[in-house]
């Protein structure tokens, strides 16, 4: 699977900006530094339909049912700074999807394992017929 560019997804996204809460006193009450970054999965020329639907199979709780991917940032004072941290978080929720997850093989506990468990198992046992009243 080819790595999608952030440069060309650039391209397709739509920035809007609000005001946020967070740190910066009356600062954030004037000044609208929250970021929203809505990447429309549905309608990119860039994407293939496999990878489309790879994505949507991976964050489609965070998409809407126009199959728009939004990604918020708030969490600094500087619009730019949150515009950075957007971009990062989108690039990153894209490099997850398509990383292949890895098949799991089934083993077998070992024999030393399987020792110390019978082991723990006698103490065990042991610890309660000590507890009980003779006959």
């Amino acid at each position: 699977m080819r790595r999608v560019s952030l440069s060309q997804i650039r391209k397709e996204v739509v920035i809007s900006t609000a005001r946020s809460g967070g740190p910066g006193g009356q600062h954030v009450n004037k000044v609208e530094t929250k970021v929203v970054l809505r990447f429309n999965v549905e309608k990119s020329n860039i994407l293939s339909e496999l990878e489309k639907s790879i994505i949507k199979t991976a964050h489609g709780s965070k998409m809407t049912k126009e199959g728009e991917l939004i990604i918020t940032a708030d969490g600094k004072r500087s619009q730019l700074k949150n515009k950075e941290i957007a971009f990062k978080k989108l690039d990153r929720l894209l490099a997850k999807a398509f990383i292949k997850k890895k098949k799991r093989k089934p083993t077998q506990p070992t024999k030393a394992a399987k020792r110390k468990r019978f082991d723990e198992k006698k103490k065990h046992s042991e610890k309660k017929k000590l507890r009980q009243k003779p006959i």
